[in-house]
């Protein structure tokens, strides 16, 4: 993948080949910034420790050079969090067994600039290099922009490939906005029991993002807790961890695909759901 960004950094934690390393890819993790992948695609990165036929390869769009400097780190230049953050993410996917890091090192503007076509031939390369059967990355519904820039140049990339060459699956998960308003039947509910302990050191190793009180880790475990407890009223017993997604594979089958229409009809569906239940007991 030489024709790749030229600030990109591809780490292979056990000294594979790159041939070796992608040839093995089966779970694709595409996140925007560093962090971004142990919060979204935690499932892909257990499932793949845990199975000898398994293995998780992350995208990692930006430099993080814009992210928030605080405590010891809040004199930091742009270019010296740019290489504190890539020293982060490589140790986080040293951790979590990753067959294949790749760190594209997109200033966020860049990213923003949905007409500047850089990043969509890098994930265009990079998919059809590694030809992963599941494909993780952000909601179309998360808050933050460079989020959403993210996924729709994931989305435009996938969709140049040849139809059965593509994932057989594209996740949407939750970051800056959670999925519990999903309808259930629309809603992917990956279950994730005993994960305390790899996710949390995981995000730990990016310190330079915990500063100033913003504990993601405390907070990350913390959601998967009640999503897992708050999901169905009528469950019995102990919840496990789960994590949400939003199942985005129609829109990487079928190119003609709205994605915003495709976000609205979700949308819709809460609404309705909402508001039947609400006439089923008002009185007038």
């Amino acid at each position: 993948m030489n024709s790749l960004n030229a600030p990109a950094d591809i780490f292979i934690p056990d000294d594979k080949t790159e041939d070796e390393a992608l040839a093995r890819v089966t779970h694709l993790g595409v996140g925007a910034h560093p962090d971004d992948l142990e919060l979204l695609a935690g499932h892909a990165i257990l499932e793949c420790r845990q199975k000898a036929d398994g293995s998780f390869a992350g995208v990692v769009c930006t430099d993080g050079a814009d992210g928030p400097r605080t405590g010891s780190f809040a004199n930091s230049s742009p270019a010296e969090m740019k290489e504190i953050r890539r020293r982060e993410q490589r140790t986080a996917a040293a951790l979590g067994g990753y067959g294949l890091l790749v760190q594209l090192g997109y200033p966020s503007r860049d990213i923003l600039d949905c007409k500047n076509p850089a990043l969509e031939q890098d994930l265009i390369r990079i998919v059809e290099a590694s030809r992963p059967r599941a494909v993780y990355s952000h909601n179309p519904a998360d808050k933050h922009d460079t989020h959403v820039a993210v996924i729709a140049a994931l989305i435009r990339a996938i969709r140049w490939m040849k139809p059965e060459e593509r994932p057989q699956k594209l996740y949407g998960c939750e970051v800056w906005r959670g999925l519990d308003w999903l309808d259930d039947k629309e809603k992917v509910v990956f279950e994730i029991n005993g994960a305390d302990p790899l996710l949390t050191s995981q995000l730990r190793e990016h310190k330079s993002q915990l500063g100033g009180g913003r504990r993601f880790d405390a907070a990350f475990i913390g959601r998967l807790r009640a999503n897992a407890a708050f999901q169905d009223p009528q469950a019995p017993g102990p919840a496990k961890l789960a994590l949400f997604a939003m199942d985005l594979t129609p829109l990487i089958s079928d190119n003609t695909l709205d994605m915003a229409d495709f976000v609205a009809g979700c949308i819709d569906s809460f609404k309705t759901d909402v508001i039947s239940r609400i006439r089923k007991y008002q009185l007038y």
